[in-house]
């Protein structure tokens, strides 16, 4: 019985030895790794936002939210895995106070459709830049996804000016009125 007890303390006690050699490989293997996906993510993080219309510029001159976006999105972190985790998590938000001060002008199915995509490619990246195994390439992609809806966005912004800007015809706003069906007359029985 003894003899047994031994064993078992003694196997008890080998088993909870940490092997500081074999612990010290693999914090380098994992700190390697983070090393490499940091790299990945800081390389693929471009945000290129094209220059818009002054037309377009000047009717959204007001709209703090977007300015605020855009000044975020500009901002590259730089030191660490974690700074780009917290950058992840200011885009959402930031992209979340879009929906909030959208000019009446632009207030519109397109453009808040716009911004939904947007804003659900950014949760997209920061759920994934925030796993424990981040997957680098799919942030990357996501960054550019990110990259074509935003110029998306500015390309229906631009539309709505330039669509404002088009004269309207002589009665055309009374001719609008009549296609209304809203405004149509309403179909009841009489009853005699």
């Amino acid at each position: 019985m003894k003899l047994r007890w031994v064993f078992f303390c003694s196997v008890l006690w080998m088993s909870c030895q940490n092997d500081n050699s074999t612990l010290l490989i693999e914090q380098q293997k994992e700190a390697k790794k983070k090393e490499a996906i940091f790299n990945t993510i800081n390389r693929g993080w471009e945000f290129d936002i094209a220059p818009m219309e002054p037309q377009t510029m000047a009717r959204i001159g007001t709209w703090n939210e977007w300015r605020n976006f855009l000044r975020e999105v500009n901002q590259k972190p730089k030191s660490t895995l974690s700074a780009f985790q917290k950058k992840a998590t200011v885009l959402v938000a930031k992209s979340n106070e879009l929906l909030l001060g959208v000019p009446q002008e632009f207030n519109k199915p397109q453009v808040r459709a716009r911004i939904m995509v947007i804003n659900t490619k950014l949760k997209s990246m920061d759920l994934y830049i925030h796993l424990n195994q981040i997957p680098d390439d799919k942030v990357v992609q996501l960054v550019g996804e990110v990259n074509t809806e935003i110029e998306y966005l500015q390309l229906q912004l631009e539309e709505i000016v330039q669509r404002s800007l088009i004269p309207r015809e002589e009665g055309e706003p009374d001719f609008q009125k009549m296609k209304d069906t809203t405004r149509a007359i309403p179909n009841t029985p009489i009853n005699h």
